[in-house]
């Protein structure tokens, strides 16, 4: 790999131009004979990028890869999250890209194997993993051919499989992605006692309990209360019930763990509002537990279609908002007064709630805009 762009006063210049105006940077003559401005550019946008998604990256030496390449890697939060849940002898990443995963996951592992087919994407990781003090194997090669020509036995294997088609639209379907998770299933678990596969967060959890019969657990990971990833994790074992749990980084809310049989054999209370209302986070919508949540906790629904529960008594150990309110009458609602307005079950959007009311977005209280069992109803906090 040519490192000229790690050179002192290359990486001066790109630290000095970190919240420059990168349009008008590219029309710029570089200052430097051997390195384009667009190779800054590059650079410059991958710095950016890392102060949020990857800041252990921000490091003297790193180098960052094309700007698709950035947003197809997982941030450092996510990939932290599952380093805890795996360990063993051997690690093979089967679709390494950018190596965030990689380098967190493989860290409870003596050895590690990267196989990317991007010769210059895998390059810069190596280099990029030599600055970090980490040490792999790296394996320049398509993905079918590494599998076809292995004849090793792996304790984990991690694939990330690409989620866009040859026309850049994204796909969802196991059989859509690249590679065709279905097509390989047999050979990977062939090959290793566990299999990892991140997929996207749109992904039917239905459809892949129906597609994959060897799947024994599933995370759903969101950060913030934004779902990011459903990791399924894959063994030709003899196993139980498929344990499902939904976490949500960054927030101080406790995991959830459960199994689909649970769920199934759940059933849910009803209530008029009471003294607490919760709002499920968006890990939790995902799995679309909204009996077991009131059966476990020991909340109330407020209605079939509406996923808000209701307590008399506060329960601290739920995975999502807890607000104290009351029910009003759309005629307390003073105009241009400012509410953080949720709105579920319910005909109206924000916006229109807003444009009705004459209120706007903002400040501490709440107003929650649904329906219970009796009908649409308005909860105000405070």
């Amino acid at each position: 790999m040519d490192n000229k762009i790690v050179y002192e006063e290359i990486q001066n210049y790109i630290n000095a131009n970190l919240n420059a105006d990168l349009h008008a940077l590219l029309l710029k003559k570089s200052p430097f004979p051997d390195i384009s401005m667009q190779e800054i550019v590059q650079q410059i946008k991958g710095k950016q990028v890392a102060q949020k998604k990857f800041p252990f990256l921000l490091k003297e030496g790193i180098v960052f890869p094309p700007q698709l390449n950035l947003e197809q890697a997982s941030s450092e939060k996510t990939a932290e999250y599952k380093s805890q849940i795996l360990k063993g002898k051997t690690f093979i990443d089967l679709t390494s890209g950018f190596g965030i995963d990689a380098y967190y996951l493989s860290q409870n592992f003596d050895e590690v194997t990267l196989v990317e087919q991007n010769s210059e994407l895998l390059n810069l990781v190596e280099h990029n993993w030599g600055v970090l003090g980490r040490k792999a194997v790296f394996i320049n090669q398509n993905l079918e051919d590494f599998l076809n020509s292995n004849q090793k036995h792996f304790d984990v294997i991690y694939l990330d499989p690409a989620r866009r088609d040859q026309n850049r639209n994204k796909v969802f379907l196991l059989e859509d992605l690249s590679p065709d998770i279905l097509q390989i299933k047999e050979k990977l678990l062939s090959i290793s006692d566990q299999v990892v596969i991140k997929l996207s967060p749109l992904i039917d959890l239905k459809y892949l309990l129906s597609v994959l019969p060897d799947i024994f657990r599933i995370e759903i990971i969101a950060v913030k209360n934004d779902v990011k990833e459903v990791v399924i994790f894959l063994s030709n074992q003899e196993k139980g019930a498929i344990a499902v749990n939904c976490i949500n980084l960054e927030s101080g809310e406790p995991a959830f763990e459960f199994t689909f049989e649970e769920a199934e054999n759940s059933h849910a209370a009803y209530s008029e509002p009471e003294k607490f209302i919760y709002i499920p986070n968006n890990a939790i919508l995902k799995a679309g537990i909204f009996n077991l949540i009131s059966e476990r906790l020991g909340l109330k629904k407020l209605h079939p279609n509406t996923h808000i529960y209701t307590s008399d008594q506060k329960i601290n150990d739920f995975p999502g908002r807890i607000l104290e309110m009351k029910v009003i009458d759309s005629k307390q609602i003073k105009k241009k007064e400012k509410f953080n307005i949720i709105s579920k079950n319910y005909p109206l959007k924000p916006e229109e709630i807003k444009k009705k009311y004459q209120i706007k977005d903002g400040g501490e209280d709440y107003l929650i805009f649904t329906q219970s069992k009796k009908g649409k109803i308005i909860l105000k906090s405070g």
